[in-house]
């Protein structure tokens, strides 16, 4: 059995051909996927309201649903796009939720899993907004707010990460901050370091001791993920036949 890592597909519509394969590619899991690690920005924006105004979404709920009664074990890591998951994913999905990183025994190795966005200590203006956005009374507030509250969030926060992103991208170097991070990863006892939020898909080879670098990319355009097998990291990319109008 064979463990999957997938992050930013900022799914938006279910007409997208990236929402589309992610639905064929989540099908091909069943019955062969250990556990799926969703590392953050599944959605392009996701508010765990118990009211759920997120109908769009609901295709990939079924897909996850249908994983999840088929043996799969699923572990959500929120992203800066979506947090407080919600009765959906904590209590119909079983999913194991983390607000943050966490250090997991993965087939036999002690791997750092985040979404990323965390590790780029210099970026503070992000950093304050992430405390606000995610602490504990934020969260409680999402059941007594109206839907309409979410999308006043969902614009802010898509106008700020899009706007934001290249800027940011030239401005910093985000290769070398995740391998600078990676050397706190090791101080924890991890032979390895998977992560998403910065949309760079590569797999490193660190030595003395052997280390693991996993950078997931992106299921916009690069339909790139990650795969565990014997122990082993691999970064991977989804090779599908032509979508349909049945697809």
């Amino acid at each position: 059995m064979r463990t999957i890592f997938l992050a930013d597909a900022h799914l938006v519509a279910p007409d997208d051909r990236n929402y589309r394969l992610l639905l064929r590619f989540l099908a091909e899991l069943e019955g062969n996927t250990e556990t799926l690690f969703i590392m953050g920005d599944l959605f392009d924006f996701w508010l765990g309201f118990p009211s759920h105004p997120f109908r769009q979404y609901d295709a990939v709920l079924v897909a996850l649903e249908a994983l999840t009664r088929n043996g799969c074990r699923l572990v959500y890591f929120e992203g800066n796009h979506d947090f407080h998951m919600g009765p959906i994913f904590a209590e119909r999905l079983a999913a194991e939720i983390h607000p943050g990183p966490a250090v997991m025994t993965v087939q036999g190795r002690r791997l750092f899993l985040c979404h990323g966005d965390q590790i780029n200590r210099a970026d503070r203006g992000y950093r304050l907004l992430r405390r606000l956005l995610h602490n504990r009374l934020a969260g409680a507030a999402v059941t007594h707010f109206p839907p309409s509250l979410a999308l006043a969030i969902k614009e802010r926060l898509q106008h700020a990460s899009r706007s934001g992103y290249q800027a940011k991208s030239e401005r910093w170097d985000y290769r070398g901050i995740i391998r600078d991070f990676a050397g706190f990863a090791r101080q924890q006892g991890c032979d390895g370091l998977v992560t998403g939020h910065f949309h760079l898909a590569y797999c490193e080879e660190l030595d003395a001791p052997p280390f693991t670098i996993l950078s997931l990319g992106d299921w916009m355009e690069r339909f790139s993920y990650g795969e565990m097998r014997d122990g082993e990291l691999l970064l991977k990319t989804y090779q599908a036949s032509p979508l349909t109008r049945g697809d």
